[in-house]
């Protein structure tokens, strides 16, 4: 066991970050894997989020941060809505531990991208900013507006996560585009509707009848009806966009890279439309609404994978640095120098 210094321990207290980062590499594959473990907890924290609304359990633990005036955890006298609701608060921790486990391998990789860094962290105060969001919404009662707000700032921690995923599989170079300006500004009316389209969801939910408890919880002041033919208008177009976009893509002879992701997205907007028709024309049933809110996650992810196709961002280029030159004392180690 390595002997560890009173100067090793101060620096590991006032710096743990550059400490670990200075007695350990990640392998390129570990600093990926570390960011689609963020990327894949993200969705799951969406999805059972969705589980504490559908089942009832919104104020299965009545207060924050504890779960009751006398309890930090769920009691037995709570039942199962309290125990759905504490456990995923708990989630909560799990996600921080992914999150916080790709801030490190970022933080240790050779070279040292501040991107990478950057990124990790946005996700850090996401998930904290919505920690305390989603204790609001307790105390405020399930309020649909704060509720929405938790949604949508969800939505952004995904968003950030797959752009750091991304990253980790590309250089710091300076972005080279693949397809003309024209399919760009195309794309981006496509994430625009997109968000738009998520943001209207989150409407139906409030004006829905799935109000996440049993009590008497407030809905916007809506007609659930009009806003669901809203949502689904707004979902055809992004539908539009995307077969246009692939159409585009064809006859321009793009790369298959963007081809392939917008072929991936329009296979996934059309399994979303059918669960969403499906779950209206059959009075909402509580599992094809969390398959519907599962599928929003990973539409909104594969629309990013879209946008994020149209440009390569290959290795920096690192300076000439001097070579010695050197006679190689086995084949095994002659190579370029």
């Amino acid at each position: 066991m390595p002997n560890v210094t009173r100067a090793d321990a101060v620096a590991a207290v006032r710096n743990p970050l550059a400490f670990i980062a200075a007695r350990w590499t990640p392998t390129p594959r570990t600093v990926q894997r570390a960011a689609l473990a963020a990327l894949v907890m993200s969705v799951v924290i969406v999805v059972t989020g969705g589980a504490v609304r559908l089942t009832g359990s919104g104020l299965g633990c009545p207060t924050w941060p504890k779960c009751t005036d006398d309890s930090l955890t769920a009691t037995s006298a709570m039942g199962v809505h309290g125990a759905i609701e504490f456990g995923n608060r708990m989630l909560t921790y799990v996600l921080c531990a992914a999150v916080g486990w790709a801030i490190i391998a970022a933080r240790s990789e050779k070279p040292f991208r501040r991107s990478l860094t950057r990124l990790g962290w946005a996700q850090f105060w996401i998930v904290m900013s919505n920690a305390v969001l989603g204790g609001i919404v307790v105390l405020v009662g399930l309020n649909p507006y704060t509720v929405a707000a938790h949604f949508l700032l969800s939505s952004a921690l995904i968003a950030v996560a797959t752009v750091m995923w991304q990253r980790t599989r590309e250089g710091d170079a300076a972005p080279r585009p693949l397809v003309g300006k024209a399919v760009q500004q195309l794309v981006w009316f496509l994430v625009a509707a997109s968000a738009l389209l998520i943001a209207v969801g989150t409407v139906v939910t409030g004006a829905g009848p799935h109000a996440g408890d049993s009590s008497e919880v407030e809905r916007m002041p809506l007609d659930w009806e009009n806003v669901t033919k809203l949502h689904a208008v707004l979902a055809w177009i992004v539908v539009t966009l995307t077969f246009a976009l692939w159409f585009v893509l064809k006859a321009v002879d793009a790369p298959k890279g963007p081809l392939n992701r917008t072929r991936d997205l329009f296979l996934i907007l059309l399994a979303q439309g059918v669960i969403g028709y499906v779950q209206y024309f059959t009075d909402l049933p509580e599992i094809l609404v969390g398959l519907h809110m599962l599928g929003s996650a990973v539409t909104w992810i594969a629309v990013l994978r879209v946008m994020l196709a149209l440009r390569e961002r290959p290795e920096a280029e690192l300076p000439d640095l001097p070579v010695q030159s050197y006679e190689a004392t086995s084949a095994s180690i002659a190579g370029p120098r």
